[in-house]
Formats: C-alpha cells, sequence, structure tokens
C-alpha cells in the first residue's frame, strides 16, 4: 500500500487462462462486443505508457509526500496493467485481431501528443481518460450484468483486476492536474475533446475488426444481431453517459462517487492474503 493506503501494486499471474481465450469471447461469441474488448485492450498498452510518460515529467514537482506516493504506485499499476494487456493483445492477434496496427496507430498519435502539447494539457488529458476507464470500471465492478456479457474468464478476470486498480487510483492524475494549479477550463475542454475523440476511435477501429473478420460476411445475420445487441450493453447505458458528463461539472472531484465499499468488497473477491489473484471466486 502507499501512504495514503489507496493503492496496491499487484502482479497477478493470468497466462493459464489468456491462453485460451477464442476469436469470439463474449457470452454467446457476440461478434462485436468481442471485437469492441479487443480494441479496447489494444489500446491500453500504449495508452497507460502516455499516463505514466504524463505524469512522470512533473513528478519532481510534487511537494505533498502523500501524493507523491500515489504517483509512485500509479505508474507501477499502470506499467503492469500494459504488460498483462500485451500478454492478451498476443493471443488475440494470432486470433486474427488487428491489435498490433491499434496499438502502434495509438502510440504514434501519443507521441505526438507528448511532442506538441505542454505538460500541463497532457496532464489534462490523462486525467480526463482516467475518468473514463474509472466510470467503466465501477460499471463492470459494480454491475453483474456487465460481468455476465463475457463469455470467457480470462478477459473477465483481467478486466477486473484492471478495473479494481482504475478504481483505486482514479484520482490520483486529476489530484497532481489540481496540486501543480492546472485550470478548471483547460480540464474540461481536455474532457470535451476526449469524450469526442476516444468515441470516433472505438467506433472507428471496432467497425474495422469486425469488417475485417471472415465470421462478419460468413454470417452477417449473427453480425446484425450482436449489433443490435449494444443498444442493451452496460457499456453504453445513460448512466455510463450521466458519469462521464459529471467531469464537466465546476468543482468536480473523481472521489465525489464514494468507491470504497467497491474497492474493498473486489480487493476480497480477487485477491488472497499473499496479494495473488484468486480468479476462482471472481464471479
Amino acid at each position: 500500500m502507499t501512504a495514503s493506503g489507496r493503492l496496491a501494486v499487484r502482479h497477478p499471474d493470468l497466462d493459464a487462462e489468456l491462453d485460451g481465450v477464442p476469436r469470439h469471447f463474449m457470452a454467446d461469441g457476440d461478434l462485436v462486443s468481442s471485437h469492441l474488448i479487443a480494441v479496447m485492450s489494444a489500446i491500453f498498452p500504449p495508452g497507460e505508457d502516455y499516463f505514466v510518460r504524463s505524469v512522470e515529467r512533473v513528478r519532481d514537482r510534487i511537494t505533498d509526500p502523500a501524493l507523491a506516493a500515489d504517483v509512485d504506485a500509479f505508474i507501477a499499476q499502470e506499467d503492469e496493467h500494459g504488460e498483462q494487456h500485451r500478454r492478451l493483445n498476443r493471443v488475440l492477434a494470432e486470433r486474427g485481431e488487428p491489435v498490433d496496427v491499434i496499438g502502434r496507430y495509438v502510440a504514434w498519435v501519443a507521441r505526438r501528443a507528448d511532442r506538441h502539447l505542454s505538460p500541463m494539457a497532457n496532464l489534462a488529458i490523462t486525467a480526463a481518460l482516467e475518468h473514463h476507464t474509472a466510470v467503466v470500471a465501477e460499471i463492470l465492478l459494480g454491475d453483474p450484468a456487465a460481468r455476465a456479457r463475457f463469455g470467457h474468464p480470462g478477459p473477465l478476470h483481467l478486466l477486473c483486476w484492471h478495473a479494481l486498480e482504475e478504481t483505486e487510483h482514479k484520482a490520483v492524475a486529476f489530484d497532481v492536474y489540481r496540486h501543480l494549479g492546472g485550470r478548471e477550463r483547460t480540464r474540461v475542454r481536455a474532457m470535451w475533446a476526449m469524450n469526442i475523440g476516444f468515441a470516433l476511435e472505438i467506433g472507428a477501429w471496432t467497425t474495422v475488426a469486425t469488417l475485417a473478420d471472415p465470421t462478419t460476411w460468413r454470417h452477417p445475420g449473427r453480425a446484425l444481431r450482436s449489433l443490435w445487441r449494444l443498444r442493451t450493453s452496460p457499456f453504453l447505458s445513460r448512466r455510463l453517459f450521466r458519469r462521464l458528463a459529471d467531469y464537466h461539472r465546476r468543482g468536480f472531484h473523481p472521489d465525489d462517487v464514494d468507491s470504497t465499499e467497491l474497492v474493498a468488497h473486489w480487493r476480497s473477491e480477487l485477491f488472497g492474503d499473499d496479494g495473488a489473484i484468486e480468479v476462482r471466486r471472481a464471479s
């Protein structure tokens, strides 16, 4: 644990579960949802690397010891998230998912942001995207219907672990931005840009992955039914959009939504006394 007690750095062993992941790993072999989650997994490693760089650039300007400890744990957690998703992505690439090209594209975009934006602008973007991931994480952990969308335990357990740690550190980048005097207007503008850009990128790459799948063309009815089912997905619900919109409110803080009980439950649900993941209990 860090000085604040909010964050723990864990190294779960999920290799055995990830080795057998099929291409269509969501419940009932759902095509579009499987590609959507695969796209998200492809984005995570270069995205996590970008988040780490954004806070590392300003690490020496943090004067609060507890926040500095949280930043160190945030970096360690994000590094581990990237490594675990790279493991899943290698399996998905073997199944034909275009995760490698997606990852290279996201890394290219992130490098351009590094080069052309100020450290505070990159930090504002990181805080906005951390809110995105925290909202999705809380839905996954808090809604059994969201977890029921998964048909294979490997991606589910990976994402539950990832979601737990995203919930634990959801305020770190935001607190660093505020600690360094970041402006409210810049923070909100970054979120507007990320809301639009993130939705367009996810939608575009999911479309590419779905159209590149031979099953889509062999079974167009199945693909259309899968697309229609998205309308009932907890990950595209009004609750998600309301929570994302909260970020635009003046005076917003990620801890306005108390996740203490959710985090405590999933720490117990996922991990044993020695910190090892107990995926058999994550249901």
